[in-house]
């Protein structure tokens, strides 16, 4: 038989899972891992324990699944995005820690940028809001705080990559640097209207194009995992960042469908067409997973802290021992009992970009309980998320696009039937969960099928996308809109200067 590899390194895991050409999901090898945070604002990875524990799953699903190497048609990779890898080329050596997306030490940096009148520039180049999220500031802080780094430069011999690149390079030893558009967009630095590195936003941040990596669609030739790694040389077909490969497991190819995935963060995006659209209500335009050499974009809103809460109550509150054990405390209670969490450990993302605001804990009487602040913890991954996709519908309203009449969901967090009946209530429209909710790691793998002529086209891979479960709204629209206003309401205070 013939089988697909998918990597998919995430900021709280690397896992590898392999897939048959139906999409059944035969294996799966998962290593957690936790970033370290040496900084109220500073969130890192180690470079080498990202590929080490990537390519000893990948190993493991391999020998779980019984298969021979030989048999996997092609790998596809799909990634945390907006991470930065440095390292050296004559060598691999990673010259500083990763700096993960979830990290703010640059804000000062973009507000100092945003204050010199160039935001409305780089939004209109690259899609996206001028904020330490994305990787172009990283980038600048390590050339100016890393002297080896910046040696490197200056020797011609600098590698940055999101941890896609820094993968590859490591797969194929140094034989492949690229990205693919979908990570490209996230950077700051790729001009998502003429599809290359931007050379006025390079100068800008002072990065030069050597540097960075080639950039190919989403499904094609990256590379090659060399015979050492595994057992037999298999070609790398597919690269995509996380959500955007989570939008194309999830067969959402046609402009106005949708998908959320509630990882460690959440992350809505909403396929919009081969025409670039500028939002008006704090989203951002980004490059989608692209098959083939027409572009394809998306709009997306972006939860900071999704499932991260619930590891902070399990690891920081000691609220439970299993994050799965949130379900059956959450729901020993009908309520939340007027408590609001708002989760803002990082700031909050889309639509608030409050980069500011701090996590709050309001409404708490005498009688609130842990299973109260469980619930409403839970509940804020759903407000959060309706908070970004009621402003994606009104974008769309104000384009004259499709109103969004169901949700795809996908990610860890998606298999919680409390939290999806909360969504599907505040939504006030079906959420749809699907059989195979590795959608990111799907996606990722139908992408190397593609590339490797396993699929002819992605007509093909809608029919295999099947449905599990669907959630329909049970409360009243104003019921909904009340809730979400007791939110807003604990959101502005989350946002009062501390």
């Amino acid at each position: 038989m013939a089988y697909l590899l998918a990597l998919d390194q995430g900021t709280s895991s690397s896992r590898s899972i392999i897939f048959d050409l139906s999409g059944a999901l035969i294996a799966i090898e998962q290593c957690e891992l936790l970033p370290a945070t040496p900084g109220p604002d500073r969130v890192e990875h180690d470079p080498l324990r990202l590929w080490r524990t990537q390519l000893e799953t990948a190993r493991k699903v391999i020998a779980k699944a019984n298969i021979g190497p030989q048999e996997i048609l092609a790998i596809g990779i799909t990634n945390q995005r907006e991470t930065v890898v440095a390292w050296d080329t004559h060598n691999g050596t990673p010259l500083c820690p990763a700096i993960v997306w979830q990290d703010r030490r640059t804000q000062v940096q973009c507000q100092q940028l945003i204050d010199a009148g160039y935001e409305t520039t780089i939004s209109s180049a690259t899609g996206l809001r001028l904020d330490a999220y994305f990787s172009a500031t990283k980038m600048q802080w390590v050339l100016e705080n890393v002297p080896e780094a910046k040696r490197c430069a200056d020797g011609g011999h600098l590698a940055f990559g999101t941890v896609d690149s820094w993968l590859l390079w490591q797969l194929s030893r140094g034989k492949s640097f690229a990205t693919d558009v979908s990570n490209a967009s996230r950077t700051l630095l790729f001009n998502i209207h003429t599809g290359q590195w931007d050379t006025d936003l390079l100068a800008l941040f002072g990065i030069t194009a050597q540097s960075l990596p080639v950039v190919m669609p989403s499904s094609g030739l990256f590379g090659y995992a060399r015979k050492d790694w595994f057992g037999a040389e298999i070609p790398i077909f597919g690269i995509a960042g996380d959500q955007q490969s989570a939008l194309f497991g999830q067969a959402c190819f046609s402009d106005g469908m949708a998908k959320n995935t509630y990882g460690t963060g959440c992350f809505a995006l909403m396929h919009t067409g081969v025409t670039p659209k500028p939002s008006a209500n704090g989203l951002i335009t980004t490059r989608a997973a692209q098959p083939s050499s027409q572009p394809v974009f998306a709009l997306e809103g972006s939860v900071f802290v999704g499932g991260a809460i619930v590891q902070w109550l399990r690891d920081g509150l000691n609220a439970f021992e299993r994050s799965a054990d949130i379900e059956a405390l959450a729901g020993s209670v009908d309520t939340a009992g007027g408590v609001t969490v708002v989760p803002a450990f990082s700031g909050l993302g889309a639509p608030y970009w409050q980069p500011d605001a701090r996590g709050t804990i309001t409404g708490l009487t005498r009688s609130t309980t842990l299973a109260h602040i469980a619930r409403a913890a839970l509940e804020s991954i759903a407000f959060q998320s309706t908070a970004l996709l009621l402003a994606m519908s009104r974008d769309t309203a104000q384009q004259g696009g499709q109103p969004l009449s169901e949700l795809r969901v996908d990610g860890g967090a998606s298999a919680n039937n409390l939290l999806m009946q909360f969504q599907a209530d505040l939504l006030g429209i079906p959420v749809v969960r699907p059989t195979v909710t590795e959608t990111t790691a799907l996606g990722a793998a139908w992408l190397a099928g593609l590339g490797c002529g396993a699929y002819t086209s992605p007509d093909e891979l809608t029919q295999l996308w099947k449905p599990e479960r669907t959630f329909t709204p049970g409360i009243s629209t104003a019921q909904a809109q009340a809730l979400m206003q007791q939110w807003e309401h604990a959101v502005r205070q989350a946002c009062v200067p501390q």
